[in-house]
């Protein structure tokens, strides 16, 4: 079954599945028995669930044998491995949670990890091209800026396929572009909105503000195949990395190209944009937004962010059912909607 197949299931259900783990964590329950907290992805979606001391686990391969999870090396090095895992659908503080009791080491070359990793749901050409439409809309010196960082120093090589996060929202191939686009392009109809009602918007500021806004993940995150965070976006975080690289960047484009290069008080201004998209201090930005730009930037952020989370869990919902459990990341529980999605 695929991973929004599961999800779908009642509980009591049993299925099996197969993919990349993404997350692999032993823990220790209150009689000190091992447990592991487990995240599968395929190419459709993720799940979550636990693998108890109880469960059996296999090595599927020439020759097909238990392994011992304690001591086998391939469970230590489990994360980025495809595995199949067969498991019953259970209920846990009135929701559903998934108790596997069966791990199967797939043949990695029979079943490459990285043919599970889910990829953007929009063709990443249609993307790219949007994408430098975008730019193409600026003016100069931000056109010409953006188009060095992007295309002559490479960073769109990366951006291009990058995850946008490991497991809350667009992590797969091709979301920090996704992100960033649909980001841009709400923050460009803002502030035109505004703009057009005589109010002080600069609209290069909030697309290129927009468009870089998460230009920290570059670090901050890999692929290995699937999503996953790097000792640098664990200690330090996109925030910290992308305002560092942004200022590093302007230098070198400020040396490159004499005289060209955006000003000093508008570089600090994109700055601001990317310490304080998060909009507040507890999701992690150092400041708050304190210019128009930077208040846009960060509206249009946060609502591509819940916007995806309303996509992602009531396409999981039961035909018969309209509200979603509660999501814990957007503290609410999502509705499939109104007369227009009846």
């Amino acid at each position: 079954m695929t991973t929004p197949e599961v999800k779908k299931l009642s509980k009591d259900a049993t299925f099996y599945v197969l993919g990349v783990v993404t997350r692999f964590t032993q823990r220790r329950d209150k009689n000190d028995n091992p447990f592991w907290d487990i995240t599968l992805m395929d190419g459709e979606g993720q799940i979550e669930g636990k693998i108890w001391g109880s469960s059996e686990w296999w090595h599927i391969g020439d020759v097909r044998y238990k392994m011992d999870p304690l001591a086998d090396e391939n469970v230590k090095k489990l994360e980025g491995q495809t595995v199949g895992l067969q498991g019953k659908v259970v209920a846990f503080r009135d929701q559903n949670q998934y108790n596997f009791n069966a791990v199967y080491y797939m043949d990695q070359e029979k079943y490459p990890p990285h043919t599970f990793v889910r990829r953007a749901p929009i063709p990443a050409q249609d993307m790219e091209s949007a994408f430098r439409e975008v730019i193409e809309n600026c003016g100069e010196p931000v056109k010409s800026f953006l188009q060095y960082l992007f295309f002559e120093r490479g960073l769109w090589r990366d951006f291009s396929v990058w995850p946008a996060a490991v497991s809350l929202h667009h992590a797969y191939v091709g979301g920090l572009l996704e992100h960033s686009l649909a980001v841009a392009r709400s923050a460009a109809g803002i502030a035109k909105n505004y703009r057009d009602g005589s109010f002080p918007v600069d609209t290069d500021l909030v697309t290129a503000g927009a468009l870089l806004h998460d230009l920290g993940k570059l670090e901050a995150y890999r692929l290995s195949p699937a999503p996953d965070m790097t000792v640098a976006g664990t200690v330090a975080e996109h925030i910290v990395l992308g305002y560092h690289r942004l200022m590093a960047l302007a230098e070198d484009y400020g040396r490159d190209h004499p005289g060209s290069a955006p000003s000093e008080k508008f570089l600090l201004a994109m700055g601001h944009i990317l310490v304080s998209h998060h909009g507040c201090r507890e999701f992690g930005s150092p400041v708050l937004p304190a210019t128009p730009e930077a208040l846009i930037v960060s509206v249009a952020d946060d609502l591509d962010f819940k916007l995806f989370c309303w996509r992602e869990q009531t396409s999981q919902l039961d035909k018969e059912k309209e509200v979603t459990d509660y999501v814990a990341s957007v503290q609410r529980r999502f509705w499939k909607g109104g007369a227009a999605h009846g």
